[in-house]
């Protein structure tokens, strides 16, 4: 299940494109500033958008448009603990969502509603994967901003199967050692196999503790290399959740670092499986097509495209513009396609996609 498309945001997503689209999204944080500063700002935002209203649109229109708006604006709550507000009015729509990040001011009208910071504000709670290694069992747990909880898994309780006596070790195995390193084999191959079910529902960082040589050990066999972060060497067999998040912290510290290399992890992954579409034309194309896993977008990459003949076609937009098949920008639309249709989108910080033409779509198996 998609978990960015919450019932307020589903609800913007598919609202119908009716002209004009009105989205406000704005700093406002009332325990931060006083309620005056606020209503002001709020007033002079609803007159630049009155006055551009007016100046395109006919009267009955921008008569209900603004109308609406000024009664959101009216209504709003100043109780809220939350750092930003987003305000969205059509002639057939109208929606308010408070936002838990901090916001640049931005006001847009269009076709269609204004969804990046949507997505910015369902990014904040970090979440994880820890995978536990040591010789006597193993654990996955789930960890984000708030919890640490292990997951149930049909994992084996132990690296070293029960020991039968001597002289049957020593007629099958040159050595006890022999027969240590067989079993961490299976073991390992047998943990490797759970831990891709569990990829796949969870689609996470992965990180994964323990000693240097069992941990050597799961990075030469596992298929599952472009989910992990980072290993982290230490015996924590005995350690308890709180030591467990503790040793943890310093890696998710840095929570934008250890996003952005997972989600180049999984590009390169998707790449040699052939499932990666880059660059807007082809990104396009295979959204349109219901084929998107996951969007990753540059934060400030925005294109400017008019339509072909076939829905999945689109043009880099070239002055003059044909009002007809102008594509304000196409980036917003195969967001708002993606989300709809069960996928996630991620941004990443400028240049980290120079070698996908700035923007990249993982699709479906």
């Amino acid at each position: 299940m998609n978990e960015l498309l919450t019932p307020d945001i589903r609800e913007v997503t598919t609202a119908v494109h009716y002209r004009p689209a009105v989205s406000i999204i704005i700093p406002f944080d009332p325990k931060m500033g006083s309620k005056n500063e606020l209503e002001h700002s709020l007033k002079i935002i609803t007159q630049r958008v009155e006055q551009e209203l007016r100046n395109n649109y006919p009267d009955e229109i921008y008569t209900m448009v603004i109308q609406k708006l000024r009664a959101l604006v009216k209504t709003l709550n100043y109780n809220t603990h939350k750092k930003s507000v987003a305000i969205y009015v059509s002639p057939v729509f109208e929606k308010v969502l408070y936002l838990d990040i901090p916001v640049e001011e931005k006001v847009i009208i269009d076709e269609s509603f204004e969804i990046r910071d949507l997505v910015f504000s369902k990014k904040q709670l970090h979440k994880y994967l820890v995978l536990l290694l040591s010789g006597n069992e193993s654990r996955i747990y789930l960890g984000n901003t708030d919890s640490f909880v292990k997951i149930a898994s049909n994992t084996p309780a132990a690296i070293y199967a029960p020991a039968k006596d001597t002289s049957e070790r020593v007629a099958n195995f040159s050595s006890p050692s022999e027969h240590k390193e067989i079993e961490m084999e299976k073991f390992l191959h047998h943990i490797d196999s759970v831990l891709g079910s569990i990829l796949n529902a969870y689609r996470l960082p992965l990180f994964v503790l323990g000693t240097k040589r069992v941990t050597g050990h799961f990075n030469s066999i596992t298929k599952h290399k472009a989910a992990v972060v980072d290993y982290i060497n230490g015996n924590y067999e005995e350690a308890s959740l709180p030591m467990l998040r503790e040793v943890l912290l310093p890696h998710v510290n840095d929570w934008n670092t250890v996003k952005q290399k997972n989600i180049l992890q999984q590009l390169e992954e998707a790449t040699s499986e052939k499932r990666l579409a880059s660059g807007m034309k082809d990104v396009w194309r295979e959204a349109m097509n219901r084929k998107g896993c996951l969007l990753v977008v540059e934060k400030d990459f925005m294109y400017a495209a008019e339509h072909g003949s076939n829905e999945d076609v689109i043009y880099k937009a070239e002055e003059p513009y044909n009002k007809f098949s102008y594509i304000k920008d196409a980036v917003d639309d195969v967001m708002e396609k993606v989300l709809e249709n069960g996928g996630d989108v991620e941004f990443v910080d400028r240049g980290l996609l120079k070698n996908y033409q700035r923007i990249a779509l993982i699709q479906y198996y």
